[in-house]
This record gives structure tokens, C-alpha cells and sequence, in this order.
């Protein structure tokens, strides 16, 4: 039980610091923190929640996580689902009071409320394909530096520190495409407050990350496993 509120707890701050730097801080007059702090904010999210909770957790905070680390053999099926409804829950209650907040501005206006879109719904107006390949291929990445920098022969104590600088370059990359996913926790619980369009496209954002989790974890376990058999 102890693991599951370390993730609910995680996922809360990640959705919290990361999607609040967004709707708070980003286009704020004059003092804007822009793509560049929002990536950082993700990044930094994540870097301080390693620190904090990896030990106990694992620090997943992602459902596509939890399910790559499963495929690359290094989380147990039978507690997928656990994880899975810790992280979903945390971010939703992230998203709730991340929208209390910011509601407490008069003439706040909701509108997308830091959530993943394609079409005319992307920052930069890309397409379908557009935002399917970058989640694919970003969340791909993400578990390919999550599964070696945690590997055991990598140098120890420092995988937070390459977990989070490596969010914070997909951010950096992918904002203007999709306002970047790469965790289906994150933009549920910011898509539910916004429902209409950012319910209706969430589907793309559970199901490319987890195919990019998993395509990169089986990456790396190959070249991993190589590595060791040749050694």
C-alpha cells in the first residue's frame, strides 16, 4: 500500500508542478516562464520525486511507465493495475486542484487547461499522424533512458538526474505538437476538467505512449541482454 500512495503522491506533484507551471506561469504578462520552464518544470517534477520516492516506489508517476518496465521485465504483472489506478487518481486530483486555483482568478478562462491535442487542438496545429508518431516515438525514447540509466551496471545514484533532463528535452521537442504527453495519468487529469475535445482525443494519449513504452523497454532489454552475454 505504501508503493501505491508514493505513485498517487508522485503523479499528483508531477500533473501539480508540471501542468500548473503551464496553466499558471507560462503566459503570464511580462514574467512568462514560456515552452523552455514548462519543460523544466516537467523535468524538474520528476527529478525530485525520484530522489524522494524512487526508493520506495520506483518513482513510476506513468502508466506507459509501469507497463514498459513490465515489458522490459523489470516491474511484476500483478501489480500493473495497482500502479495504474494510483497514478490515474493522483493526477486527477492534481487536475482538481490545480482548476481551484486557477478559477481563483476573476475572468479565468479554463480553455484547454495544459491538455494534449492533435488537429486544431495542437499547439502547432499538427495532425493525427503528426502527434501519433511523436508520442510513439518520444515515449520510446523516455523508457530506453529510464531502462539504462537504472540499469545496474549504470552509474548509481544518478538516474533521476538523466531521467528528468531527458522530459525535459521530449518536452522541449514535442510541446508544440501535441503540449506533450508521453503519460496517459497526465492528460487524464487535466482532460477530464476540460471534457469535450480533450476527452474525445485522450485516447491517443494512452495508446501511443504505451506503445512507445513498450517498443523502447524490448529495445533496451535486447541490447541490454546482449551487453551482458558478451561481457
Amino acid at each position: 500500500m505504501k508503493k501505491y500512495i508514493a505513485e498517487f503522491v508522485g503523479t499528483f506533484w508531477l500533473v501539480l508542478g508540471g501542468c500548473g507551471s503551464a496553466v499558471l506561469a507560462a503566459g503570464y504578462p511580462e514574467l512568462g516562464i514560456g515552452f523552455l520552464g514548462v519543460a523544466l518544470a516537467f523535468g524538474l517534477t520528476v527529478l525530485t520525486m525520484a530522489f524522494a520516492i524512487g526508493h520506495i516506489s520506483g518513482c513510476h508517476l506513468n502508466p506507459a511507465v509501469s507497463i514498459g518496465l513490465w515489458a522490459g521485465g523489470r516491474f511484476p504483472a500483478n501489480e500493473l493495475l495497482q500502479y495504474i489506478v494510483a497514478q490515474v487518481l493522483g493526477a486527477i486530483v492534481a487536475g482538481g486542484v490545480l482548476y481551484l486555483i486557477a478559477t481563483g482568478q476573476p475572468g479565468f478562462d479554463v480553455g484547454g487547461f495544459a491538455s494534449n491535442g492533435y488537429g486544431e487542438h495542437s499547439p502547432g496545429g499538427y495532425s493525427l499522424f503528426a502527434a501519433l508518431l511523436t508520442e510513439i516515438v518520444m515515449t520510446m525514447m523516455f523508457l530506453f533512458v529510464i531502462m539504462g540509466a537504472t540499469d545496474e551496471r549504470a552509474p548509481q545514484g544518478l538516474a533521476p538526474i538523466a531521467i528528468g533532463f531527458c522530459l525535459t528535452l521530449i518536452h522541449l521537442v514535442s510541446i508544440p505538437v501535441t503540449n506533450t504527453s508521453v503519460n496517459p495519468a497526465r492528460s487524464t487529469g487535466v482532460a477530464i476538467y476540460v471534457g469535450d475535445w480533450a476527452v474525445g482525443q485522450l485516447w491517443l494519449f494512452w495508446v501511443a505512449p504505451i506503445i512507445g513504452a513498450v517498443i523502447g523497454a524490448l529495445l533496451y532489454r535486447y541490447i541490454g541482454s546482449a551487453e551482458k552475454a558478451s561481457s
